[in-house]
């Protein structure tokens, strides 16, 4: 993994760069509210420090999900782009399927497996939580 890395969303009107390191586990998250933020049966993903996230190209749309918690995504076409909670103030965690090089950047562990869909099989040898793991 390098400590710059870019992304977007699917129709390019939302451009980011990170400039840091990832901080902490790069998580599948299984909970409910990410499967119906993503309509995906998991939702991976990673920290940075929040000074770390640039926006480059357009201005993410964003909803409060939870009392604690903000989601942003791009108003044209809908990708998740990132998680920020009240909790963290100093970390965002950012959609690793958003990034320009996903493959660069392994999963390391499961999250949220208490709302896990039983049918989905997942990086299985991957250690798991039945509700959050360490830092994501």
């Amino acid at each position: 993994m390098e400590d710059t890395m870019a992304g977007g969303c699917l129709c390019g009107a939302v451009r980011y760069t990170i400039n840091g390191p990832i901080q902490g586990e790069i998580a599948h998250c299984h909970c409910g509210m990410c499967r119906r933020a993503s309509g995906a049966p998991a939702l991976t993903w990673f920290s940075i420090k929040k000074e770390d996230l640039e926006i480059v190209r357009g201005e993410p749309k964003s909803y409060r999900s939870s009392d604690h918690a903000r989601r942003s995504f791009c108003g044209a076409c809908g990708t998740p782009i990132t998680f920020f909670s009240d909790h963290e103030p100093a970390f965002i965690d950012v959609t690793l399927g958003s990034l320009d090089r996903p493959e660069d950047c392994p999963a390391t562990q499961h999250i949220w497996t208490m709302s896990r869909l039983s049918w989905l099989h997942l990086d299985e040898h991957l250690p798991e939580h039945i509700k959050g793991g360490g830092p994501v």
